[in-house]
């Protein structure tokens, strides 16, 4: 078992934190049908495996936009919402089946909303999402405590030791920026790969904003960010450790470490070389003073943020006027100076928004970029959504715009939201490409690395894996007025209670022929002639 916390201090004063926590758990469902020694891997999870059949699954959950302008790439991309694609093994025969059932699944073991999952929202992807290991889809929700309690749960440790202590749920919500993600795939145990076993990796990538959570951007610490302390490392973990991402810090001119320690490490982290301080929790010396570290950040220059500037970046966004048509333009820009590289675009629109692939353009410079691979699926009603996967050249120093028009549907009136007037949620794009490295990548996907620089293999060294997600779009479709039916209603229940209440009334009331009453004179000379000894009027 291992863990680490990787700090990275951003050019926009926030503080950027990931946590990773690894097992690995040395078993092959192929060659053995049942297993009962899950050891340190969770019990739930591995029988997940064996009774689905899954090869590979990644499920996250993530609230907020990851800001790649402001904040560079960051180490595992996560779209917002939930995300959920898995890989099955080849001997499954009902897919559509298996899928629904193991969403119910994880849908109790995470405790998340996962059911909702279905054909409308699930597509089958011909060339994206690639196994990791050897050897889709986008739901919007929203990420909440009762989301973390079951994922650290699934760690060796729990939330007791090591540095899952620092995950309170108060502060990590409070953030700009929160994903949590679990990981399973198949890896080798040694190079030529004779040997396999399951690694788990857990993953939680957040971003503090300091100045609104009303710390102060002059001093923080793991204290101030997390609200406690590390007690202990892990009983059970072989390594624990925490890097801070000094490389443009190499002279303290931005920050200083508090108390600093003489450990560094170099590793090459999306095509760069960075430098980390390294703090070792195995070690109990590090212990008591583990809680100052880090102080006096200060603001980066826009000179130094446009310096670490994206090669690869994504946008879009809804163009038009009305409710009955529009247009999806998508922005992949490519920075790198020089050099071109293709990326796969893979879309998915609900079936609502009935898509004309024949307005689809691709423009480059103001010139059209015909893709060299372009897969397509149409929707069905009610079935399943929009699929179109495109594989594009991008020009260097450029911006390539991908448009497509669409028309709204009227959706019944039971299939609109509670509130429907704040539109329809669409899942982001994905871009995933080989971009061109600064440094030569490590081929040698077996070799110990940290965790963070591990997670997608690298099979030349001229260039690295980067998975790019747009953010989500809100539509707004055409909306009856709901009101419609209340005023209906009332009118309906008014003129029924007059009309049936006056019929009642009629039918079942019975009529007595009553004497009039004397009047007020008339009584005063009755009165008067009772006196007298006079017989009444």
């Amino acid at each position: 078992s291992l863990e680490e916390l990787v700090i990275r201090p951003l050019h926009s004063g926030d503080i950027y934190t990931s946590f990773q926590f690894r097992t690995l758990w040395e078993t092959d469902f192929t060659r053995e049908n049942k297993v009962s020694h899950y050891r340190l891997f969770p019990k739930s999870l591995g029988q997940v495996i064996s009774k689905f059949s899954v090869r590979e699954l990644h499920i996250s959950f993530t609230q907020g936009y990851w800001r790649t302008m402001q904040w560079g790439q960051p180490y595992l991309p996560s779209p917002p919402g939930a995300e959920l694609w898995v890989w099955f093994q080849d001997s499954l025969t009902d897919v559509d089946g298996t899928w629904k059932e193991l969403t119910n699944v994880l849908s109790g073991i995470f405790c998340a909303s996962l059911n909702f999952i279905d054909s409308t929202n699930t597509v089958q992807p011909s060339a994206s999402f690639k196994p990791l290991g050897i050897g889709n889809v986008t739901d919007h929700q929203i990420v909440c405590t009762e989301n973390l309690t079951p994922w650290k749960k699934l760690l060796p440790c729990g939330s007791k030791a090591g540095l899952a202590v620092l995950l309170k749920s108060e502060k990590l919500f409070h953030s700009s920026f929160h994903s949590q993600a679990v990981h399973i795939r198949p890896v080798c145990k040694d190079d030529q790969c004779k040997t396999t076993s399951w690694e788990l990796r857990q993953t939680l990538n957040v971003v503090f904003d300091l100045h609104n959570s009303g710390q102060g951007k002059n001093e923080w610490s793991l204290f101030k960010m997390f609200s406690r302390t590390l007690t202990e490392a892990c009983p059970v973990a072989s390594s624990s450790k925490i890097y801070i991402d000094i490389t443009d810090n190499s002279q303290g001119e931005q920050f200083e470490l508090s108390p600093a320690t003489p450990l560094l490490s170099q590793a090459v982290v999306l095509g760069d070389r960075r430098t980390f301080s390294v703090y070792d929790l195995t070690q109990q010396i590090t212990f008591g003073t583990i809680c100052n570290v880090l102080k006096l950040p200060v603001t980066y220059s826009a000179h130094a943020g446009d310096m670490l500037r994206p090669l690869l970046h994504a946008e879009r966004y809804v163009a038009g006027y009305g409710l009955q048509t529009g247009e999806i333009h998508t922005l992949m820009y490519n920075n790198h100076p020089y050099r071109s590289f293709p990326v796969l675009l893979l879309d998915s629109v609900p079936w609502y928004l009935r898509l004309y692939i024949h307005t689809l353009t691709v423009t480059s410079k103001g010139k059209d970029n015909k893709p060299s691979y372009i897969h397509y699926q149409p929707s069905k009603d009610r079935v399943r959504p929009h699929l179109l996967e495109m594989l594009v050249q991008l020009p260097p120093n450029s911006v390539t715009e991908v448009t497509l028009q669409f028309e709204r549907a009227l959706l019944k009136w039971t299939e609109y939201t509670p509130d429907p007037n704040h539109g329809f949620y669409v899942g982001s794009s994905v871009i995933s490409s080989l971009v061109p490295s600064i440094v030569a990548m490590d081929t040698n996907n077996s070799r110990e690395r940290p965790l963070f620089s591990s997670f997608f293999p690298s099979k030349e060294e001229s260039s690295y894996f980067v998975r790019v997600y747009t953010e989500p779009l809100l539509v707004n479709l055409p909306t009856p007025d709901f009101s419609m039916p209340y005023n209906v209603i009332c009118l309906t229940c008014t003129v029924v209670a007059v009309g049936y209440g006056s019929l009642y009334n009629l039918l079942t009331r019975s009529f007595q022929i009553e004497e009039p009453s004397p009047g007020l004179a008339k009584r005063i000379a009755n009165i008067i002639r009772k006196m007298r000894g006079v017989p009444p009027l």
